[in-house]
């Protein structure tokens, strides 16, 4: 035997290495038997061969590990096995049931839920696709009924039956063009290797069926949100080049998600408008996963959001005070804050953000959604700047005593004596004036009569969606001539006029925005918690998705940058440092 140089090797190795840069990491989940966690050679190879670094992940329940496993991979590949017990849907096992895995389940089912809330890419595969549907609120059949055999003696290579696959969908895209991809009967084909008999009943609400086999039963599902993920009944892993473009995508999609965390890393992301304090009184938890509210402490992680500007909203009619409702709203935040001090902190400026960020804390700034807080008292103005207010939303869905509303009857005609003083005060303490929910005539006096740029927190475009609520195109250029910003809203209604809004419609809106005012104008204000959040960005955890869909439209890290929170700081900075009045 020739001697081996292992010195020479790893030199060799350590030269390639700046060529080769970094593949993304693709966890795979480890089938168990015979006290071994263990792989088919088809998943990992088929990885290495997309362009992707497997890692076998051994089933393991425990919640700091499975966290820690994600926080080091890029994307996730559920593998095939044993039946998924039928008592995680809540089923009873019937007789055909076959063998399930209960040194699986839980921990596949726990991992596939936290990938999900982070937006990593899965490929689910045979198992995979059941594991897929049963963690994320689909149902799985414990055992098929059909007149078409899904388990055959082949080989794992060979195709044994065909499947349709719906047109414009991902897998359509994957193999679109392929040899392997044909057309019959103006359906679209892939001949596939399924062997099973559990199969997906109902993908469930975040996934819909696009490819079935003849005899209708489900064979590949996807994400119907946009997200990066998609399952297939069959095994691409045995069919060799036929199977690689499944790898590839995933390892593609993979590859974009480390870019979106490592842009996260030192990216400011802020949401400019969110109204979860309307959700106080029902004794909300902020440091769990709260189903009941859009933004929290774990969901705001998951999403890689690192601050919100959360207002006290006033509604129109409030028979109690609304200074007080708005002094009880800023103290129950600030309870939160000092209860979650290590992972939470309240913010004044845009250096404290920054500041908060290297420490790994969130951030929270106040703002007031309706001037009735101010009870016609200038000096209220005052008050709420003493309290770390950022910005007032001078009116909400009514007239009230600072100026007319989008939705009110015109009673001032515009910005009121009093909402002009209130102006000047708000200038001279270096708060931002808001005019989303203002009515036009409001929002040119405004603009006419405040010293500094102001702000529409929570603002789209009229253009795309004809709702006295969005702005004109020529206020959006009015407001981009005097410095200011118009922050993109996720409320369904102000995106679609038949409110079937998605995570498509608010790009599209932000890219209006940007073609009439310029990149430096724009930004995100969700008003989650306020009935804002569309399909793909329903919540806090699914913001990485916002800068997932800028990469994607090829935008510059500088410019993602301005749109999560650049432009809105930079606006803040400007009316803080035009104090007069310290």
């Amino acid at each position: 035997m020739n001697q081996f140089n292992l010195a020479a090797q790893c030199a060799s190795l350590y030269d390639r290495f700046e060529s080769c840069g970094r593949r993304p990491v693709i966890g795979i989940s480890a089938n168990y038997g015979e006290l071994t966690a263990k792989v088919a050679e088809g998943y990992y190879k088929q990885v290495i061969a997309a362009g992707g670094t497997p890692l076998l992940i051994p089933p393991c329940a425990d919640a700091s590990v499975l966290l820690s496993t994600l926080d080091g991979i890029d994307g996730l590949l559920l593998t095939g096995g044993a039946d998924l017990n039928p008592l995680f849907q809540g089923e009873q096992p019937q007789p055909r049931l076959g063998g399930i895995n209960a040194e699986r389940d839980l921990p596949e089912l726990l991992l596939t839920r936290l990938a999900a809330n982070r937006q990593m890419p899965i490929l689910g595969i045979c198992r995979g696709i059941q594991t897929m549907a049963m963690a994320l609120g689909g149902r799985v059949a414990q055992h098929i009924d059909t007149s078409i055999k899904h388990s055959q003696d082949a080989d794992r290579h060979v195709a044994t039956h065909t499947v349709n696959v719906g047109q414009g969908s991902t897998l359509y895209n994957i193999y679109s063009g392929s040899e392997f991809f044909t057309l019959h009967s103006s359906l679209f084909t892939l001949p596939v290797n399924s062997f099973h008999h559990q199969a997906v009943a109902d993908p469930g609400p975040h996934f819909c069926a696009v490819a079935t086999a003849p005899d209708g039963i489900i064979e590949a599902i996807e994400s119907s949100e946009h997200k990066p993920m998609l399952g297939v009944q069959w095994h691409p892993e045995c069919m060799g080049a036929d199977g690689l473009p499944l790898f590839q995508w995933l390892t593609e999609q993979a590859q974009l998600y480390r870019q979106v965390q490592r842009l996260h890393d030192h990216t400011l992301t802020l949401d400019t408008h969110c109204d979860t304090p309307m959700f106080f009184p029902q004794g909300i938890d902020f440091g769990t996963r709260d189903s009941r509210i859009l933004v929290d402490l774990p969901k705001m992680t998951e999403g890689r959001l690192d601050a919100t500007i959360m207002v006290a909203y006033i509604p129109q009619k409030m028979e109690e005070s609304a200074f007080d409702y708005a002094n009880g709203i800023f103290d129950q935040i600030e309870n939160i804050v000092a209860s979650h001090q290590s992972h939470l902190a309240l913010a004044r400026t845009p250096a404290e953000l920054w500041q908060h960020k290297a420490a790994g804390r969130k951030s929270i700034m106040l703002g007031i959604e309706n001037g009735k807080a101010l009870q016609g008292d200038v000096q209220n103005v005052n008050h709420f700047a003493r309290r770390g207010v950022v910005y007032i939303t001078l009116c909400h869905n009514g007239d009230n005593d600072l100026c007319d509303s989008a939705k009110g009857s015109a009673t001032h005609g515009g910005v009121s004596p009093f909402g002009a003083e209130v102006i000047g005060r708000m200038n001279e303490l270096g708060l931002m004036v808001d005019l989303s929910h203002a009515s036009e005539k409001s929002f040119y006096d405004a603009l006419s009569l405040s010293r500094t740029p102001i702000v529409c927190s929570h603002s789209s475009a009229r253009a795309l969606c004809d709702h006295p609520r969005n702005l004109t195109d020529e206020q959006m250029r009015a407001l981009a001539d005097k410095g200011g910003v118009c922050q993109i809203t996720l409320y369904p209604g102000f995106l679609r006029t038949d409110e079937k809004a998605t995570i498509l419609d608010a790009m599209q809106h932000l890219e209006h925005a940007i073609q009439v005012m310029g990149i430096d104008h724009v930004g995100l204000g969700t008003d989650f918690d306020g009935d804002g959040g569309v399909s793909g960005l329903a919540d806090a955890s699914e913001l990485s998705l916002f800068t997932r869909q800028l990469l994607l439209r090829r935008y510059s890290e500088h410019d993602i940058q301005m749109i999560w929170g650049g432009n809105f700081l930079r606006v803040m900075q400007q009316c803080q440092d035009a104090r007069t009045t310290k």
